[in-house]
This record gives C-alpha cells, sequence and structure tokens, in this order.
C-alpha cells in the first residue's frame, strides 16, 4: 500500500508505503471519494489496485482510520504502528 506524503498515516510509519493484511468486502464507494474529501476526510493510504485503505480527518490530532486489518502483522514485541501507538499531548506512549 502506498501512502501518501505529508498524512498521519506515513508519519506513523515513518515510510511511503506499508504491507497489510486486508480480508474485507467493504471499500469506500469511489464516487463518494471527492464529496468526503471535501467535507475534511483525507484518502492518505492506497492500494496497488487504487483502492482506498487509510483516511484520516484533515485537522484532527489523531483520526485515522483503516479499512485493512494491521492487527494481524502485529505481536506484544512488534505492534503495527497503525496500532501500537497511544498518543496523549502530541506525544506517543
Amino acid at each position: 500500500m502506498r501512502l501518501l506524503p505529508g498524512t498521519k498515516a506515513a508519519e506513523l510509519y515513518g515510510a511511503d508505503t506499508a504491507d497489510e493484511d486486508y480480508f474485507c468486502n467493504y471499500g469506500l464507494n469511489p464516487e463518494y471519494r471527492p464529496r468526503l474529501e471535501i467535507e475534511g476526510l483525507r484518502v492518505s493510504g492506497i492500494d496497488d489496485e487504487g483502492e482506498v485503505r487509510v483516511v484520516e480527518l484533515a485537522g484532527h490530532p489523531f483520526y485515522v482510520a483503516t479499512l485493512y486489518c494491521f492487527q494481524t502483522r502485529s505481536s506484544r514485541r512488534t505492534p503495527s504502528p497503525a496500532g501500537g501507538r497511544v498518543r496523549r499531548g502530541g506525544r506517543s506512549i
């Protein structure tokens, strides 16, 4: 998956790509994407087929939503960047 520069998702991963599992039949209807972006939902991750896999709210300090299963590659020793960090007061804890 490609993470778009300047997004919270790219900041969390510290990279411009991420390898995550996707098992769902749901996704963002492309017809609604322009309207959602106008209202402040920013697409921040796209898979190889161009499907939206990560979105975030512009201006919100921590809202990032994924359409993939980050927990399948996560463990106690190596948590996924998408789910392994909790932020408090702008700092990771």
